[in-house]
C-alpha cells in the first residue's frame, strides 16, 4: 500500500498535536515482528496519531523500520527524532449500533430559581439529571419512583 503524502503544514500539526503523547508502541531488541506490527496497527486504529519508542542503537536500522512502517501500514511519516518515531493514518469511522432497550443517559438541565422579593435576578443553577432521577417543580432532583406493586388480591380483581 502507498504511504499517505501530506504537506509541510500538516505534518507540522501533527508533529505540534504529538508533541505532549508518550509512546504507545515500543520495539525491542527483537525489532519489528509481525506482532509489533500488528499492535502498531491497533494503535493507529484507535488513536490515529502515535509515537513508537525503538530501542535499538542503529540509526540506519531504524530508518528502515520507520520506511517499513509507513509503507505497510498505509501511515505518514510524521516525524523520527532520536528512537522515537511518530506516525499518522486518518481513524476510520467507527459504525454506532443503535440499542432499543437502551435508556437515555444523563442530561445537563438549567434551573431558574426566583427569589420571593420582586425587583432581584432569578438565581441560575446547571445540574445534570441521571437517568433513573427526575425534576421537581421546585428544581430538586429526586430519584425516579417505581411504579407501586398492588397485591395478589388486587391483581385478581382487575
Amino acid at each position: 500500500m502507498p504511504q499517505i503524502q501530506l504537506t509541510p503544514a500538516e505534518r507540522r500539526e501533527h508533529r505540534a498535536n504529538a508533541h505532549h503523547l508518550d509512546p504507545v508502541v515500543l520495539v525491542g531488541g527483537d525489532g519489528l515482528t509481525p506482532a509489533v506490527q500488528k499492535e502498531i496497527d491497533a494503535a493507529l486504529n484507535a488513536h490515529g496519531l502515535i509515537k513508537v519508542r525503538v530501542f535499538g542503537d542503529d540509526r540506519a536500522a531504524r530508518e528502515l523500520m520507520y520506511q517499513q512502517l509507513t509503507a505497510d501500514l498505509n501511515a505518514a511519516p510524521i516525524q523520527h527524532i532520536g528512537k522515537l518515531l511518530v506516525l499518522w493514518r486518518p481513524q476510520p469511522v467507527k459504525e454506532r449500533v443503535l440499542d432499543e432497550d437502551r435508556m437515555p443517559g444523563p442530561r445537563d438541565v438549567k434551573v431558574l430559581k426566583f427569589s420571593k422579593r420582586g425587583g432581584q435576578r432569578p438565581e441560575i443553577k446547571q445540574l445534570r439529571v441521571l437517568g433513573n432521577q427526575r425534576l421537581t417543580p421546585g428544581g430538586q432532583i429526586k430519584r425516579a419512583k417505581k411504579p407501586k406493586q398492588k397485591s395478589v388480591k388486587k391483581r385478581q380483581a382487575d
